[in-house]
Parts: structure tokens; sequence; C-alpha cells
């Protein structure tokens, strides 16, 4: 069985490693590289061109266990005042500790020697030495994103398939609140916001100036929308992300960050014809059981159909989504049936109650399941959660012939 899952860094790991844990099923992870806060937006400006590595490297941590040394290395953070003189004497440690971790020495030297020829163009301090892995494969490659991802992926055995959604091109995610406030990176997006709802997403080819943030507020919403939709770059897709999206079973729009994880994939060129045109026979958009600030203001219902409008299919027309699986919670806590809306970063957005009685939304069926992790308030609990959406592979042809 083959299974598509668009993902973040680690709203959906849980469910990753269950599904890894199933005989015979293989898993494709589509992932954007949008990311763009502390460490890994400064590796950004120091190597233009290059995408943001981050959930990329949290993705390979999915089949090492907590002992494992790869493990250690990709989240080891550099302390303060890290100099190039410590990076190198990483490089010679793990050059000096078998065949396994060359390829790993290789790619840091060759970030080692960028950094030795303009040192004083980046700060070590607290970057994830993963990152610096995934940028010296990088710059080894030709500045290559998508060959870094593969490379990082075989040197790290993913047994996972990191995709990422986009051809590697690069691109800045800039969104717009109702009350026409401008969120001008991805770390902005994700991070402690006003209540406002976000209402737009953009990809701009640069990031935003100081200087174009200014003439920006104050303008109306809709006068914003129209400026930033006129800079808006059209995301060029990965070949291989829409195979993988074509030829699977089950496609699912895993939980995560909606705004910034999430959504600024489904804008990718080709994702909702993959979708569409596929052999997928079940399509399932799973609710976050745990809240986040950028989406304050919204429900589960206008996730679902942010998802759907993103996917160019805001109808449900094309059956892009045909299924919702949500935690059936306490009525206005983690994503349980109530009359309002999310209650900020630490509840999930909520599921109206009439949608979760009737049991349909856009067309898609809604299904309520018991689904937090008992041990983890917020996260999915990765067993029963693929235990679920196996289940709705299952019914689907029944579901088709009635």
């Amino acid at each position: 069985m083959r299974v598509a899952m668009f993902s973040g860094g680690r709203g959906a790991a849980g469910i990753a490693r269950a599904l890894l844990r199933v005989p015979g099923l293989e898993l494709s992870l589509l992932i954007n590289g949008y990311d763009n806060g502390l460490s890994t937006g400064a590796l950004r400006r120091y190597l233009p061109g290059m995408l943001g590595p981050s959930d990329f490297r949290k993705n390979l941590l999915l089949h090492l266990g907590r002992d494992d040394p790869r493990r250690a290395l990709l989240e080891h953070r550099l302390p303060p005042g890290s100099t190039l003189a410590d990076l190198e004497r990483i490089v010679a440690n793990l050059a000096g500790s078998g065949a396994a971790a060359e390829p790993v020495a290789r790619d840091l030297r060759v970030f080692a020697a960028r950094l030795a020829a303009d040192p004083g163009g980046f700060d070590l301090s607290d970057c994830a030495l993963g990152n610096l892995v995934f940028a010296g494969a990088y710059l080894r490659l030709g500045e290559d994103f998508n060959a870094a991802v593969r490379a990082c992926a075989r040197t790290f055995a993913s047994p996972a398939r990191l995709l990422n959604v986009t051809d590697g091109a690069n691109a800045y995610l800039v969104a717009l609140k109702q009350d026409g406030r401008v969120l001008a990176d991805e770390a902005e997006i994700v991070g402690p916001q006003d209540a406002a709802a976000i209402t737009d997403l953009f990809l701009l080819p640069a990031p935003l100036t100081r200087r174009e943030l200014a003439a920006l507020a104050g303008l109306p919403a809709a006068r914003v929308r129209d400026l930033l939709g006129r800079r808006s770059v059209p995301a060029a897709p990965d070949p291989e992300a829409l195979r993988a999206l074509a030829e699977s079973d089950l496609v699912v729009y895993g939980p995560g960050t909606p705004h910034s994880s999430l959504l600024p994939s489904y804008l990718t060129r080709g994702v909702a014809d993959a979708i569409a045109g596929g052999r997928s026979a079940a399509r399932v958009f799973v609710v976050n059981v745990g809240g986040d600030h950028d989406v304050q203001g919204l429900t589960a219902t206008d996730l679902v159909d942010r998802a759907l409008a993103y996917l160019g299919d805001p109808g449900n027309e094309r059956r892009t989504i045909t299924h919702v699986l949500s935690h059936h919670g306490p009525a206005g806590a983690g994503g349980g049936a109530g009359g309002g809306a999310s209650g900020g970063a630490g509840s999930g957005p909520v599921v109206p109650r009439a949608v979760a009685e009737r049991g349909t939304w856009a067309g898609a069926r809604w299904i309520g399941a018991d689904l937090e992790d008992p041990c983890r308030p917020g996260a999915h609990h990765g067993p029963r959660t693929a235990a679920a959406l196996r289940a709705l592979l299952g019914e689907t042809p029944l579901a088709r012939a009635g």
C-alpha cells in the first residue's frame, strides 16, 4: 500500500512512525521548505537561494531511537560562541569514527569550507548541526535543494521517502490577516500574534524590506491583498512529488501548523490535479488535536475550506478531500464538537456541533474518533490515528458501491 502524506516538522510525526511500522506500506512525506525562523532564517540569508531545511531534518528522526547517535547528531545545537574551529573539530571527530559517519563529515566539511571563505558571514550559535549537513549537501550538489534532500535521506537511511513538494526554487512565505496586518515571514506566521484570522498566503521571490512593510502598514486589507498578489510567484512542483500523489492509494492532509507547514504546500502547481486524477481511494484531512497561533479565529471546518480553496477545488467537486478525521474530545477543547472557534494556541480548532452530528462537510464524510495521545495532550496518538486512516481506506470501495 502506498501512502502520501503532507507534513510539516513534528505535527504528523507520531502518525508517520505508526504508518512506517505497517508491513508492506510505502510512505512518502511531502514537505515544503519555507521555514524561516531563527538559525534557519540566518542560514537562508547566508546561502541566498536555499530553502529552509529544518522540517526535512526533523523528519529524518522518525526511525531513530532516543539513543541513536545519528539522532543526537541531527539535533545537536552548537553552543553560543561556537567558531569555525569548533565545527572543524566536530568534522575531524566524525571522520575518525567510521565509514558510516563519512557522508556526514563530508557535507559538514563542505559547509566549513564555505564558512572559512567568509568567516564573519554566519553565526554558528544555536544552529542545529543537522541543518549544516543539509547546507553542505546543498553546496556540494550544485545548490540543488531537492538533490540535497535526497542525499540526506540516503545518509540517514530514511525509511520514508522525503520529498520537497516544489522544484526547490527559493520563495518566501508572507501572510495577510483579516485586519490588514502583514506577517512578513514564516517565523511571524507561527509566532504569537493578535486574534485576527489569517486570510491569505503569498509566496514572494524575495523577503519584504522594512521600507515595503512600512508602505503596506495602514492600507486597507483589500489593497494589501492586491499588491502582494501581484508579487506572488507560482510554485513549480517536484515531478517526484506529483508522481507520489498520483500513485498513492491513500492521500493524507496531515496535521501541523496549517499556515506554514501545510496550506502553502497546496499552492504548488499540479498538486490538486495529481490528487484528483490519481489512484487514491481515500483523501483524508486530519484535523489538529492541539492549537497553533496561526489558527486563532478559525474552526475545523474553516481549515477544511481553506485547504480546498488552496487546492483550487473550493466546492470539492473534484473530491480532493473525501474524508475528514477529527478528535472527538470534550466540547470546545481538543477539536471536540462545540459552537465557537478555537481558543488560541492551547486548544485545537473546534468542530461545529451540527457538523459533528450530521457527519458531512463540503461533500466529505466527517468522522470523529478518539485520536489524542493520553501521554502527550494536544498531539495525535500515532497507532490509533494510523489505524483509523487504514480503516477509511478499507471501507472506501463499499462507500463508492453504495
